[in-house]
């Protein structure tokens, strides 16, 4: 075993760059040093041990200068001294010496002094020499009556360690025990007393706890855990007990302890699943969430609520719960309160969404009115985005729900505007009934939006959806408003020409009339004066988007423009009003080329936006009825066949979470029988306790696939040769933060090596715990040496390093052999993972690292190396599956994956299939890979470089 692994129970920390003392120096600060130089000599004696030092001179010295002093520290370091010094001979016999220690030590058991009894009596519990602790038997139970609860304590952790390490030194001890906790009124020396009893004589624990069942509630919280752990076990290993326990563990839940309540609550769900028993376990756990103030615990326990929803039973107890969960929602912290929402929404039914959008509502409005924490624009999104899904599922809540939101579209934050615009679009698509309502609404708040983007998509809703002749007539009268004096070029020179100084404004006169065909101007020079800040802000909105040069808006004006045109003329028989209708958007949209061609804006017209525009106006010239069915109708059914896409792939992913969650038991499926299992096979009814004492020490215990490739022996590295006089190699064992490295290290050759050491370094984001400690190997004998490395980020990483030995008897240098290296494969730490494609989008453009990856593959076919891609790097595919069926000879995707560290990759695949290369071609294209980290993004490159080939099977 390495230091790492043995049981560490003192922590001493030693200044590297001292000089190691001389034993003749030592030997006399502590026989004639006063008790602060005896003090440091004992200090620099115990290092010199730890260190590997014998010292066998100086054990006689210290039992008649240092053992007979009453100094406290002097006592505290000869316990360590003690526990740490060699007390056999090479033969494993007592050395004679240890006769006068032992005695020193029966005289500290009975000391006045507490402190040095109960010191004395914590160092017992460490020693492992039976013929030292037989003639102190006397004076450790005689510790049990001492008026002080320390000593007491710890004699009880004395007799407890010596019962279960020496049984024959103390037979009784269980009986002992259980008559000291009938009489004792100290919480922790009961605590202790109770948890010995459980572990040593768990029937004996029971009758203790049976007779003051009803007294449980008064005793202390350290007590009351460790009963809590012993009703656990106990029904663990007998369900028949569980009746005469539960009520204990109910009133438990009432406890002042958040720990003891945590604990009562988790045991009560493994021991019932009774709806009142779950009922009770939620609320305890409710409670704790609002009242703790740490976040950790906080998330934890929430984790414990999202566990209990997951069982299909427990669900329906909890969706009545709905209203006491949103009361987390008060907790300021983001990832707190995203967690709870999700819980809400997936727990939310016909009978509670009523409620439940009341209280969103409120929290919404509650957001509008805080502006300092950071968080409060996310919190509005989440918020958001949560109505947005209870209005999908349940209709008859959009009409409560939108006239809220739609509030929201002028907000400053373009992200929560945006998903109010999403859910706008999807509502008004699908509920008819609620059409003039939205329509009214978006009018209403049109004038105030302040983001381009919105602006564009409230446009597209009112070109859409206005049917009725007064609606589109407000539309065109919002869009005059928004767009301020027309034509636009004339008043905005007029403008700045009333800015210049009075010579100047003769030289505008001409001006005006001085454009040519393409809408350029002859003496733009004249006019180059910067406008006034002032200005600027009294713009309307849609004129100061398009003087910043944000022409994409005016395509889609002019869109909008020709919907209502168009439907102006299908609903108004007069002819007159028709064409000043019409005269009416054509002039908006010409005035609007006519101010991209000019230079008054901060960037000119695109070509895009002038083809649009142009196509808009000749659409409206010409009125045919082709083009009337194209804008009016086509549209619409393409945002409808998006909505129905997007609610089934939804369905889908629902359908497939209750196909996991609902338990079915197949007409053969074997019964399992309790009394009749294995040991190893009770997967369900896992000790908890043990589990996460395990997970708190990493040893988590990882399910290993069936199949014989995913088995630890695929994970051995070889080291070294096999003609190598030393054979080396290694099994990696990744966990979460860190790796052990479990290397076998045998010698070929017929000598003894003596210091056989392993030295490694590494490279990438790694580092070495420890240096493993050398060995001696006999011929042909073999060790296992472990080495533990910390792992602190997303990429691969390198271990290497050499064998290092001195083979007995042979005057030679040190011996070499150099290790082959060890790759740390960084899907160990990747995750698939999904976000939505906003999000995507958003981490796309944020992300600084890109690595191109050039497809180089012998696969054929686009799906089978995009699957290909997924299996090797563990990421998930966002594209859904309907985008990408079918075939048309190229195909792109977005994949994503989360490292256990937090981060993010982000990959774009971009692949075709040179047709005209014949079927047997195998696929071109690229990859890009993006990350925040520079080292994420090269790993994921080089793994996919790696891995692109398929091997033939």
């Amino acid at each position: 075993m390495t230091a790492a692994e043995n049981v560490c129970y003192t922590l001493i920390n030693v200044p590297m760059d001292s000089e190691p003392p001389s034993e003749i120096s030592l030997k006399n600060d502590l026989e004639k040093g006063d008790v602060k130089l005896k003090t440091e000599a004992l200090k620099k004696v115990i290092i010199m041990i730890l260190n590997g030092e014998k010292l066998p001179g100086l054990l006689m010295t210290i039992i008649r200068f240092v053992l007979p002093l009453q100094d406290h520290t002097i006592k505290k370091l000869l316990l360590v001294f003690w526990e740490i010094v060699p007390k056999t001979t090479p033969d494993g016999r007592l050395l004679q010496e240890m006769i006068l220690v032992c005695d020193a030590y029966r005289k500290d058991l009975q000391h006045p002094n507490e402190f040095i009894r109960g010191s004395t009596l914590r160092f017992l519990c460490k020693l492992k020499e039976a013929e030292l602790l037989e003639p102190l038997m006397p004076a450790i139970r005689a510790c049990l009556e001492h008026r002080h609860s320390y000593v007491r304590r710890n004699a009880v952790l004395a007799i407890y360690t010596i019962y279960r390490n020496f049984e024959h030194l103390i037979p009784d001890a269980p009986e002992l025990i259980h008559d000291f906790l009938v009489n004792e009124k100290d919480a922790s020396c009961k605590r202790n007393a109770f948890m010995m009893l459980i572990h040593a004589d768990q029937d004996r624990a029971l009758d203790y706890l049976s007779t003051c069942i009803d007294q449980v509630q008064t005793f202390g919280d350290i007590l009351q855990l460790v009963i809590v752990e012993l009703i656990y076990k106990v029904c663990h290993a007998n369900p028949s007990e569980r009746a005469r326990f539960i009520r204990c563990i109910y009133n438990l839940l009432q406890s002042s302890s958040p720990a003891v309540k945590y604990e009562a609550a988790g045991t009560l769900v493994t021991l019932s699943s009774a709806p009142t028993a779950i009922k009770a376990a939620a609320q305890c756990y409710i409670d704790l969430i609002i009242k703790e103030s740490d976040n950790n615990v906080k998330l934890i326990v929430l984790d414990r609520l999202i566990e209990l929803k997951e069982h299909p039973s427990h669900e329906r107890v909890l969706q009545d719960l709905v209203m006491d969960i949103l009361r987390v929602l008060s907790t300021p912290d983001l990832e707190v309160r995203k967690k709870t929402l999700q819980l809400a929404l997936d727990l939310v039914s016909s009978r509670n969404v009523e409620e439940l959008v009341i209280v969103l509502k409120k929290e919404v409005i509650k957001t509008n009115n805080v502006t300092e924490h950071e968080d409060t624009d996310k919190y509005r999104q989440l918020l958001v985005r949560t109505l947005h899904s209870c209005s999908v599922r349940f209709p008859d809540m959009a009409a409560n729900v939108i006239p809220v939101l739609m509030e929201f579209l002028s907000d400053n934050n373009e992200a929560a505007a945006a998903d109010v615009l999403e859910f706008v679009r999807e509502a008004i698509q699908r509920f008819e009934n609620l059409r003039p309502l939205i329509v009214e609404k978006m009018l209403e708040v049109f004038h105030a939006i302040k983001s381009v983007k919105i602006y564009r998509g409230a446009l597209w809703i009112l070109g859409e959806y206005c049917s009725t002749k007064e609606d589109i007539q407000s539309v065109m009268t919002e869009v005059r408003r928004s767009l301020g004096e027309i034509p636009i070029v004339e008043s905005e020179i007029k403008k700045e020409a009333g800015e210049l100084k009075p010579e100047e404004e003769v030289s505008v006169g001409p001006a005006q009339k001085l454009v040519t065909e393409m809408g350029t101007y002859a003496t733009q020079s004249a006019l180059s004066s910067s406008r006034p800040a002032k200005k600027e802000e009294d713009r309307p909105p849609l004129r100061g988007f398009l003087l910043d040069g944000d022409f994409f808006v005016a395509a889609s004006l002019a869109t909008t423009l020709t919907k209502i045109a168009l439907r102006y003329v299908s609903l108004v028989q007069e002819k007159k009003k028709q064409n000043s209708f019409n005269a009416e958007a054509m002039l908006l949209m010409a005035t609007i080329l006519h101010l991209g061609k000019s230079s008054l804006p901060k960037k000119p017209i695109t070509d895009d936006d002038v083809d649009r525009i142009s196509l808009c106006l000749k659409v409206l010239s010409e009125c045919s009825p082709l083009m009337n069915d194209i804008f009016n109708k086509e549209c619409r059914q393409s945002l409808s066949h998006m909505l129905s896409a997007k609610l089934e792939e939804e369905k889908l992913s629902q359908k497939k979470e209750s196909e996991k969650r609902n338990v079915t038991i197949q007409p053969d499926d074997p019964i399992s029988f309790m009394q009749l299992t294995a040991k190893n096979e009770m997967s369900s009814k896992e000790d908890q306790f043990q589990l996460s004492l395990l997970a708190a020490m990493g040893n988590t215990q990882r399910k290993e696939a069936a199949d014989p490739l995913a088995s630890k022996l695929n994970k051995v590295t070889q080291l070294t040769g096999f003609s190598d006089p030393v054979y080396a190699e290694a099994y990696v064992h990744v966990n979460q933060y860190d790796i052990v490295l479990d290397v076998l290290v045998v010698n070929q050759t017929s000598d003894t090596l003596q210091n056989c050491t392993l030295e490694l370094a590494t490279l990438g984001d790694l580092k070495l715990v420890e240096k493993p400690s050398p060995l001696t190997l006999a011929p042909h004998d073999f060790a296992n040496i472990k080495a533990n490395v910390k792992v602190a980020s997303t990429e691969n990483g390198i271990i290497f390093g050499n064998v290092v030995y001195d083979v007995s008897g042979a005057a030679s240098d040190r011996n070499c052999v150099v290790l082959s290296d060890i790759h740390i494969d960084i899907m160990d730490y990747i995750q698939p993972a999904s976000c939505t494609d906003a999000e995507f989008r958003q981490m796309w453009a944020e992300f600084e690292w890109e690595n191109k990856v050039t497809v180089n593959t012998n696969i054929v076919d686009l799906n089978e190396y995009l699957q290909h891609i997924l299996k090797s790097t563990n990421m998930k595919c966002l594209t859904p599956e309907k985008a990408l069926s079918g075939y048309c000879g190229f195909m792109a995707a977005n994949l994503y994956a989360r490292s256990i560290f937090g981060e993010d990759a982000l990959a774009n695949v971009s692949i075709e299939k040179p047709i005209h290369l014949g079927p047997e071609a195998p696929v071109t294209g690229h990859i890009r890979i993006r990350a925040k980290s520079q080292g994420m993004a090269l790993s994921l490159g080089d793994k996919i470089n790696l891995s692109q080939k398929k091997t033939s099977l």
